[in-house]
């Protein structure tokens, strides 16, 4: 797992690299100053000696700028190799989400990808920058200034052997309390996200229905769970403080007594004894070693808390697609056919109920075919499996007389344009948004398709026409609009297969009928299938599917269905005057 992620410092190894370095160096001035200040006291300011004063206070004064040097380069390349891998783990993530499945999709949830491209990756990138720093500051001052210490006594250093197994023993004992409650809280993120993104989205339903407090409490409960578990975590983790605290004051006491007694028996046997300087050389590294630990519980705490976003950023780059190009793809669609037999379809292994069930359907090129059925009786499933956004399950689906999955993805779905049920558009000029169907497409061929789409008449009255901004989520423009726009993108693609799913019932039903007859015209070679809730939006078509539960209930022309479906004759009266008697 960490190999893995690790592989995301690529051109920032060497920052990763130089900052430890640097710290060692940072650390090793701050080891030398005590010695440093103990040779000041004892050799000069008590022996009085002025040349030894000037001498060592110029060695304290260098070793100082080459600590604050140190640390300044050690913090910089810190900075900047931490940036610099959660930016490449967040291209990497994004990349490899963009080759995800809906199935893939769904599995993970889009709140949840959210969450883990950005909370979940500035965790990583504290955590990472503080590896490189503190993790190695940590143990390398508490080895120096231990060494330092028993340089100048061992009998005196003994001391630390006594209290450090106190920290240690109080770190291992919170530590683990803690890693099951970030676990949680990450989870917990994902929701809260989750609640955020439908209200943002929803905001127009939350209004109309009045529910601005319905929200506000589902987002104070999530909100809510988030401080009580972090609360918890802080709790246990405000423990290791005192125990810290505890430990310095019993070492500073114990260096006291044992240190004084020992100065004062250096005068009958200086071999045996103790300088002031070097008492106080104690004293500071006293500080050092037992903050070192304080601070390597820090480091231990702040792993504790990214080893939850770790696994997560780790589980969205491991995820094998589940649609993938073959070894040797076809690479030319030679027809828009669809030929279904017998195909099957469920939204994943676990489920229990089957979305298509046995589908058989011929469609010719060049046909235009109509699909009716209640809600829920699959008709959006059965069109995304043509450009193969999902896989079926059992059976034969083949486009231009070749299985869809023996063709290259992008060969593929460069054939079959999909006007959504969920129309998006994306901010930036309606061009910018035109040519999502084709980048290199002109001006005059944009004009073009929006005539076909029946959309260049509104866009004439925009201020600035075809250069007019459409907001974030196409907020600016109204639904029929944004539905002949993406008609219009669709249609851009030249594609070999266009499918309206839904994708007129926002425009009236003059419009509509002129889109459809623009459609026969102008692109009469397209397999177009058109998906609706009216009869009239496809009774003009060569042929009509009737779907009911996943299963088709009636193929045929309007004429025969009439005659032959009694769920088409119930839609089709029900639509017309006098339907309901």
């Amino acid at each position: 797992m960490i190999k893995r992620l690790a592989r995301c410092i690529r051109e920032y190894k060497w920052p990763a690299v130089l900052s430890p370095l640097c710290m060692v160096g940072e650390v090793a001035m701050e080891v030398v100053i005590p010695l440093v200040m103990a040779d000041l006291y004892d050799y000069g300011i008590v022996a009085q000696n002025m040349q030894t004063v000037v001498l060592k206070s110029l060695q304290l004064v260098l070793c100082a700028l080459a600590s604050l040097v140190f640390g300044a380069m050690s913090a910089t390349f810190a900075a900047k190799a931490g940036t610099g891998f959660a930016k490449n783990l967040r291209h990497d993530m994004y990349h490899h989400v963009q080759d995800y499945s809906f199935a893939n999709i769904d599995k993970f949830s889009a709140s949840s990808i959210v969450t883990r491209l950005t909370s979940d990756v500035a965790t990583l990138q504290m955590t990472f920058q503080m590896m490189i720093r503190m993790a190695i500051r940590c143990p390398m001052m508490l080895i120096l200034a231990l060494a330092s210490a028993m340089r100048i006594s061992v009998r005196l250093s003994l001391v630390y052997c006594a209290v450090m197994p106190v920290l240690i023993a109080a770190l291992v004992a919170l530590v683990p309390m803690v890693f099951k409650i970030f676990d949680r809280v990450f989870k917990t993120y994902d929701r809260l996200n989750n609640v955020v993104q439908e209200n943002v989205h929803g905001i127009r339903v939350v209004k109309s229905f009045v529910r601005e407090d319905r929200e506000i409490e589902k987002f104070t409960t999530i909100s809510g769970d988030i401080y009580r578990d972090f609360c918890r975590a802080e709790h246990i983790l405000a423990l290791n403080n005192p125990i810290m605290m505890f430990c310095v004051y019993a070492c500073s006491l114990a260096i006291s007594w044992f240190g004084a007694q020992m100065v004062v028996a250096s005068g009958n046997n200086p071999a045996l004894g103790l300088t002031t300087g070097e008492l106080s050389s104690m004293f500071t590294y006293t500080t050092q070693i037992l903050m070192s630990l304080m601070m390597l519980s820090m480091v231990f705490v702040m792993m504790t808390m990214s080893r939850a976003p770790l696994k997560r950023c780790y589980e969205l780059l491991v995820e094998e697609a589940s649609l993938t190009s073959p070894e040797n793809p076809v690479t030319q669609v030679k027809d828009g056919s669809i030929d279904f037999e017998d195909v099957s379809f469920r939204y994943s292994a676990k489920a229990q109920h089957r979305a298509l069930k046995e589908v058989t359907l011929h469609i010719p090129s060049g046909a235009t075919v109509g699909i009716l059925g209640g809600t829920g009786s699959s008709k959006t499933t059965l069109v995304q499996l043509i450009p193969r956004l999902y896989d079926i399950t059992q059976g034969s689906l083949k486009v231009g007389g070749v299985e869809v999955q023996d063709y290259d993805l992008q060969v593929l779905r460069d054939n079959v344009a999909m006007v959504l049920q969920k129309n998006v558009l994306f901010s930036g000029t309606i061009k910018e948004n035109l040519r999502w169907g084709n980048p290199d497409a002109t001006d005059e061929e944009l004009i073009h398709a929006c005539k076909l789409a029946c959309a260049d008449e509104f866009i004439q009255g925009f201020e600035g026409k075809y250069d007019y901004y459409i907001e974030q989520g196409g907020t600016n423009v109204s639904g029929g609009q944004k539905q002949r726009l993406c008609i219009a993108r669709a249609l851009l693609k030249k594609p070999k297969i266009l499918i309206l799913d839904d994708s007129t019932s926002a425009v009236d039903t003059a419009t509509d009928a002129r889109i459809r007859k623009a459609f026969r015209e102008e692109i009469p070679g397209t397999t177009k299938l058109i998906i609706a809730q009216r009869v009239t939006s496809v009774q003009d078509a060569d042929m009509i599917v009737i779907l009911d539960n996943g299963m088709i209930a009636g193929v045929g022309t309007h004429d025969e269905l009439l005659k032959t479906s009694k769920i088409y004759q119930e839609v089709y009266y029900s639509q017309q005057k006098g339907g309901a008697e």
